[in-house]
């Protein structure tokens, strides 16, 4: 099936209002059936490639922020600040991966990386841990009940900007919830329940409200949970021994980590959909890659998210597999197919074509 079959709003399928086209859009059983064909040899996660990838990033992050710290001219400030903003985003995209990969592929790297990542950058892996994989339910993407879904395409222009800016508090905030909401809960426990409902995700649909946790999951919470808080008041401590300016290099850091992803969240979908539940190709087209050759999208959409339509189709593909299965797509299925239709140019293309959606928001 080709694109332009698949999107032709003649069908008789396709005959419904404008903002609901999604939930009406037919699956590609070819494209399925390639996805799944084409790739039976790839899906092995491999720990050479991620462990050093990994702490590498880690490494590079706390190195670009002891230099943002150290140095004395704002210019090698700056330089060393954005290094370790890079580095550090890179490194905390794993916590994509840990969401997706199965609990036994890699011993010991999500312990790894919240020792590493999670704790210091106060974004443990149970923040994203049961609420992303809400994300890639059949039946709840681009619904109400998706914590990482919002109509931005159809909402008013000024909602764009706020978005992405709102990210700079992110610091602020993560400090605030593991400095003093956190052991105010374990004492109040209706504070522990908001916060846990309200400010324990990381999702960006404001009236996501998460379940209590279970089972074993329940016990890794917890030992997270206090190690954020740990961690946070040495933060706070350091204050007496080191002055604000660490603190606050630091904090700026991350501001700009924070902004990165938020950029990146705002063009891995086109945000088209008005709360209908979708199929498995609308929700393929409602994603977005930015394939090679552009070398860019490595940097801001980096650990495989710039091939992000294609992990809806198969969301526990190991990054490290992407580009070949993509390849290999795009070689079987060709020019004109469906599975062209999610592949995009540049950040550039996608926030101007959602910009320009919000100026015809309805």
């Amino acid at each position: 099936m080709s694109i332009e079959q698949t999107l032709d709003p003649a069908q008789p399928a396709l005959k419904a209002a404008a903002g609901s086209w999604h939930a009406q859009l037919p699956d590609d059983k070819d494209m399925l059936r390639a996805a799944r064909d084409l790739t039976k040899d790839l899906g092995e996660a491999k720990g050479a490639i991620y462990w050093p990838d990994m702490i590498a990033s880690a490494v590079v992050g706390y190195a670009g922020v002891a230099g943002a710290i150290l140095a004395s001219g704002m210019a090698l400030k700056l330089a060393f600040g954005l290094i370790g903003a890079l580095a550090f985003y890179r490194a905390l995209m794993f916590i994509h991966e840990l969401t997706h990969i199965h609990r036994d592929a890699l011993p010991g790297f999500r312990l790894g990386w919240n020792l590493l990542v999670g704790i210091p950058l106060l974004v443990p892996s149970f923040m994203y841990e049961n609420v992303h994989t809400l994300h890639h339910k059949r039946t709840q993407y681009g619904t109400i009940e998706d914590p990482e879904y919002l109509p931005l395409a159809l909402m008013k222009p000024w909602s764009l900007p706020v978005f992405v800016l709102v990210a700079l508090l992110a610091p602020v905030g993560l400090i605030i919830r593991f400095a003093v909401l956190v052991p105010l809960g374990f004492i109040v426990p209706p504070i522990r329940k908001l916060v846990w409902e309200r400010a324990s995700a990381l999702s960006i649909n404001p009236d996501f409200r998460r379940r209590p946790p279970e089972g074993d999951f329940r016990g890794r919470v917890m030992w997270q949970e206090v190690g954020g808080m740990l961690w946070s008041w040495a933060l706070i401590s350091s204050i007496f021994a080191f002055g604000w300016a660490p603190l606050l290099t630091a904090g700026a850091v991350l501001s700009l980590t924070a902004v990165l992803n938020q950029l990146r969240t705002l063009v891995a979908h086109l945000w088209e959909n008005d709360g209908e539940a979708m199929t498995v190709t609308a929700q393929f087209l409602d994603s977005v890659n930015v394939p090679p050759p552009g070398i860019a999208a490595e940097i801001w959409a980096p650990v495989g998210l710039r091939y992000h339509a294609l992990h809806h189709l198969m969301p526990s593909m190991p990054y490290h597999d992407l580009p070949e299965a993509h390849r290999r797509l795009r070689r079987e299925l060709g020019r004109g197919s469906a599975y062209e239709g999610a592949n995009h140019p540049g950040m550039l293309h996608l926030v101007s074509r959602i910009a320009r959606s919000t100026m015809t928001a309805r």
